[in-house]
């Protein structure tokens, strides 16, 4: 299977990858994952004010910062994982790069926060689950 693990670093991120180190049966070493992470991107006058080298080495470190301890874990428990990342909309590019990369399965962590909140801020995994083809497993 082709896995794509949506990672923002956050405690919920360590939930799902100790889920997915602890389920063998279902995540073994035969799978192909993505580790993903998407950043938020710069207000356009904040872009414009420091330059387009600046802001691009700004979106690496701060993805880099996120997936290099997650490829570390799943590398300690024997899964091997690439990394990549994307500047946009949390929850719409998970789902289009779960798409447009034809994953079998999105895994990620979710806040858990109840429908009110969900109605009122929305959440990324709502949207991931709103606009993604793959199946989407969340892991609380």
């Amino acid at each position: 299977m082709k896995i794509l693990l949506a990672v923002d670093g956050s405690k919920y991120t360590k939930k799902m990858l100790a889920y997915l180190t602890t389920h063998d049966e279902l995540f073994g070493g035969d799978n192909e994952y993505v580790a993903f992470t998407v950043q938020s991107p710069l207000p356009p006058r904040a872009r414009a004010a420091v330059g387009k080298d600046i802001v691009d080495s700004y979106y690496k470190d701060e993805a880099t910062k996120v997936l290099d301890p997650v490829v570390k874990y799943l590398t300690r428990h024997n899964l091997t994982a690439r990394s990549d990342w994307k500047t946009g909309p949390a929850g719409e590019t998970i789902a289009k790069m779960a798409d447009s990369g034809k994953f079998d399965l999105v895994v990620m962590g979710s806040h858990g926060h109840g429908s009110l909140v969900n109605l009122v801020m929305g959440s990324v995994a709502t949207k991931v689950l709103a606009n993604c083809g793959a199946p989407v497993l969340l892991v609380r």
